[in-house]
């Protein structure tokens, strides 16, 4: 018989599904992401830590789980709401079922929740805490759910930031990239290694000294989960990496932490942006791209406005927040979204490249590694 589970909203919002992963209690922010593929990419993705992941798709685990398309370690939502649950898969190449994975894995879940209404619901009264569970009950859980801290002030890169610096890429490519993991996904490490790129990925808390003794041709700042407000240490990090005047790019909470380098601010977004169908254009070059978002902050438009120095490269078409800022004064440039698209649409690789060329054209004959 399946078990019963249930979903509890910090605002009181209580509904009733069928337990799925491990059985368990689980709590953390709630928020939805509306890509209708790439599950797979989601769970692990580190940007996620701390947040219950809604899945708009109708239909999910009906392709199973392959672990080369793991984005980190293991997953990182702290749990799962879906609709239909599928337990048997059909790709061949999968090497087991979600729930397998999810049970392997520790994710509690619950499935047969209308995900459509709960989708509405969170987009009218704004992200908030939530909790999971199939063993307490809705009393335990009212109680239980007051103990899950607020995302807004929540420090979370040094959690799922690498523990010892590790390589990337060629040692004989000929330019290197100091790469500072705040929730880096591989795929984006994979993207400049790819391009001949050798990157020394380090822990979020590595003191500048430290990336800048690998002697980089250019700095990369990346993705990461909670409040970039909470993250002096990291802004000090960027302020010290602008200063040498060498190329810097950030994606996602490098984007908000590059602005607050700036004397930027960012603030919590009532619902945020998570999903592979986000149309954002490109200022410079008027051209629109669809691409891949995860993100519940963004940087002040007010701020910028009062910063002569910072230009505005791209804007979402929705709602018209900040996507992507570069400096004038700088080789530096960031944005929102996440441009190596693991899952999700490829058009803004080029972004990659962009930084690739920046380096070529601040250092005509890098040395040799």
């Amino acid at each position: 018989m399946q078990k019963k589970a249930y979903l509890l909203l910090e605002d009181g919002l209580l509904i009733e599904g069928t337990a799925i992963g491990k059985t368990g209690t689980t709590g953390g922010e709630i928020c939805f992401n509306t890509g209708m593929t790439g599950y797979q990419e989601i769970y692990p993705d580190p940007s996620y830590y701390g947040q219950i992941i809604v899945n708009t798709t109708a239909h999910i685990g009906n392709y199973g789980a392959v672990d080369a398309e793991q984005e980190s370690g293991n997953p990182q939502i702290a749990g799962l709401v879906v609709n239909d649950y599928a337990k048997e898969f059909s790709r061949k190449s999968a090497q087991e079922s979600l729930q397998a994975y999810l049970e392997r894995t520790n994710v509690v879940g619950i499935a047969d929740v209308d995900t459509r209404m709960l989708v509405r619901y969170i987009r009218s009264k704004g992200a908030m805490n939530a909790l999971i569970s199939s063993e307490l009950t809705p009393d335990q859980m009212r109680a239980e759910i007051r103990k899950v801290p607020s995302m807004d002030g929540l420090e979370l890169s040094s959690r799922v930031t690498t523990k010892e610096p590790y390589f990337a890429g060629s040692p004989d490519a000929p330019i290197r990239v100091a790469v500072l993991d705040l929730g880096i996904k591989r795929s984006i490490v994979e993207n400049m290694a790819s391009r001949g790129c050798y990157c020394k990925v380090f822990p979020a808390k590595t003191a500048f000294e430290e990336l800048a003794a690998f002697k980089p041709h250019g700095y990369f700042i990346s993705n990461g989960p909670g409040d970039p407000s909470a993250m002096p240490y990291a802004v000090e990090t960027v302020k010290k990496a602008l200063a040498t005047d060498k190329p810097l790019f950030g994606i996602c909470l490098g984007h908000q932490l590059l602005a607050l380098a700036c004397g930027i601010s960012t603030y919590k977004m009532h619902h945020g942006h998570r999903g592979l169908n986000h149309p954002v254009k490109n200022l410079l070059t008027g051209k629109g791209e669809m691409t891949s978002q995860n993100h519940g902050f963004a940087v002040s438009e007010k701020d910028i406005e009062k910063n002569p120095n910072v230009e505005v490269t791209h804007l979402h078409l929705n709602d018209n927040t900040i996507m992507g800022i570069r400096l004038k004064d700088k080789k530096a440039f960031s944005v929102q979204y996440h441009p190596e698209a693991s899952p999700g649409p490829h058009d803004s690789r080029y972004l990659f490249d962009q930084f690739l060329e920046l380096i070529r054209s601040d250092v005509q004959e890098p040395a040799a590694v």
